[in-house]
């Protein structure tokens, strides 16, 4: 059972303006908000001196020109991530400006979902290869899982402690492309790190898809700080993201 991609929000920061000393009006309580009112403490430019920077978008748009990405850490998305291998997450854990809550091998049985690699779609000859690979692999992780349980059954431990010990020491036959599920907070700064090291064309073509299907949230959650960044169609047909030029 190959399962899709999927990249939803289930947390963000929530600006909530100051209410002494500070005469400033914020366009809204947005993690885009707090990054401009940050920014701004700076300088303490809350008068908003200049047209050019006097609304969000042209504020973030020169913070990100003058490279003053610092402000963009005070503002985070979390992301509920779902279709995606366990391939996917040895890159991604690679940014470690980023927090992760990862299923568990351990406490939950596998389910027998598995991520198909995108170079293989469509492809009958490999599909029958890795339908192979699948059932070997859940043949195999129900023996090893029963063996580990017989091997324990008389040592003293709860079931659960039981169970956990076996499943933890036949996950080992388990493939690279079986899905995983996490949750995975960043702030504004780290997730454009990650689009920038993954969404390009020389990436990964599964972590590249995860990258572009993040860059469309967040293009929608915080579109300001995300703007410059385009999705563009490679020769092969797959996305990718660039900066506008």
């Amino acid at each position: 059972m190959f399962v899709p991609l999927s990249v939803q929000v289930v947390g963000r920061t929530q600006y909530v303006p100051p209410v002494l000393d500070v005469p400033y009006e914020s366009e809204g309580e947005t993690g885009e908000d707090l990054a401009c009112f940050a920014g701004r403490a700076c300088y303490q430019s809350f008068d908003r001196p200049r047209a050019a920077t006097a609304t969000n978008a042209g504020y973030l748009a020169h913070i990100l020109d003058v490279g003053h990405g610092s402000v963009l850490e005070h503002a985070s998305v979390s992301l509920y991530v779902q279709g995606v291998s366990r391939s996917l997450t040895h890159e991604l854990v690679r940014h470690r400006h980023l927090s992760y809550s990862q299923l568990s091998q351990r406490y939950v049985a596998d389910s027998g979902a598995l991520v198909l690699p995108p170079e293989f779609e469509g492809d009958d000859v490999a599909l029958s290869f890795l339908d192979e690979a699948k059932h070997t692999a859940e043949t195999m992780y129900a023996a090893l899982t029963e063996r580990a349980e017989q091997k324990l059954a008389s040592v003293p431990m709860t079931k659960t402690a039981r169970r956990k010990r076996a499943r933890q020491a036949a996950r080992a036959v388990l493939p690279n492309m079986a899905e995983t599920k996490l949750v995975v907070t960043g702030n504004l700064r780290a997730w454009r790190e990650v689009i920038e090291l993954r969404a390009t064309e020389h990436a990964d073509t599964e972590i590249r898809r995860f990258a572009v299907e993040v860059l469309r949230v967040l293009q929608k959650e915080a579109p300001n700080v995300f703007a410059d960044f385009k999705i563009v169609t490679l020769d092969d047909g797959t996305s990718a993201a660039q900066v506008r030029s």
